[in-house]
């Protein structure tokens, strides 16, 4: 399996301009590759179900086949696609011509599969499931990124994601320009407003955590209001996260936290209001809307 290149899917390369600024294709790390590899077996056992493609199956010999972006998009997804090629037929030939992370207009030709005929077949919708999926995250990733662009504020994703794609979806956040944030519970310490009442209150809560938290991880506070705000700052909270707060208060929060913490706001976030709170001088704007509101982008694969 090959990427754009001989270095293959982990080879690192430089994606063009996406409109807020060049950055190279980040390189899949051991868990984004471990993700894709059990992602593509799950997908291509619901798929095939151990009985194989039945009509497919059929056809000998060998041929080829383009992967076209059918809309305007942003590329993600090539690392579960080899994963898949590779599970189901390690003798196929997948290159891709651009990279994650790239743009590409409507009609563009995004890499080849070549190799039996039975494979490419059976391939089909279970790479471009990851295809349409994940590059529908990385295309809205990048609107919600130009639309602070100019600002400090830093567009980041959410625990909000599909279970079993957390490390694709997140990293496809990335390949549109945006934070993917703590992966999971276990990388930071976030404590939200269920936390605040079990222990009955802001304070008892940030003392209970900070009793048991390791001197290398982060602390961050979910507040509604700016009484919450005022305590977390008593208790030197780092990261102050304002929770479906309206542009109103965000300003009076930003104003009253005054570069003492960083400031996240989170939850309702729309890709109309990302201009707005970036302006408001918030530091991170943290949408599950990312993921949960990104629409496939079309991709086909074509035997030529």
């Amino acid at each position: 399996m090959r990427a754009s290149d001989p270095g293959g899917p982990s080879a690192a390369r430089s994606a063009p301009e996406t409109g807020y600024g060049s950055h190279p294709a980040p390189v899949p790390d051991a868990s984004v590759l471990r993700a894709a590899r059990d992602a593509a077996a799950r997908a291509l056992d619901e798929d095939l179900a151990g009985y194989g493609d039945l009509a497919g199956r059929v056809f000998t010999g060998a041929g080829r086949a383009t992967i076209v972006g059918r809309e305007d998009g942003v590329l993600s997804g090539t690392v579960p696609f080899l994963a898949a090629a590779e599970l189901l037929d390690p003798d196929l030939d997948v290159v891709f011509d651009r990279v994650d992370g790239e743009r590409f207009p409507a009609g563009t030709p995004l890499g080849t599969v070549r190799g039996r005929l039975a494979g490419i077949l059976a391939l089909e919708r279970t790479g471009l499931n990851f295809l349409g999926r994940l590059s529908g995250v990385a295309t809205l990733t990048v609107a919600f990124v130009a639309a602070a662009a100019g600002t400090q504020a830093r567009v980041a994703a959410t625990r909000k994601t599909t279970p079993g794609l957390r490390a694709l979806e997140k990293a496809a956040v990335e390949h549109g320009g945006g934070l993917p944030h703590r992966f999971g519970l276990f990388d930071s310490a976030m404590i939200k407003d269920n936390h605040i009442a079990a222990a009955g209150g802001l304070t008892a809560a940030v003392a209970r955590v900070r009793e048991r938290l390791g001197h290398a991880h982060l602390l961050e506070v979910e507040t509604t209001s700016l009484e919450q705000v005022d305590e977390a700052l008593a208790c030197g909270v780092p990261v102050i996260m304002l929770d479906n707060a309206d542009l109103d208060l965000v300003r009076a929060a930003v104003e009253r936290i005054a570069g003492r913490a960083i400031v996240e706001v989170s939850g309702g976030i729309t890709l109309g209001r990302v201009r707005p709170l970036a302006e408001a001088g918030v530091d991170i704007i943290s949408a599950g809307a990312l993921v949960t509101r990104a629409r496939w982008i079309d991709v086909a694969l074509d035997m030529d």
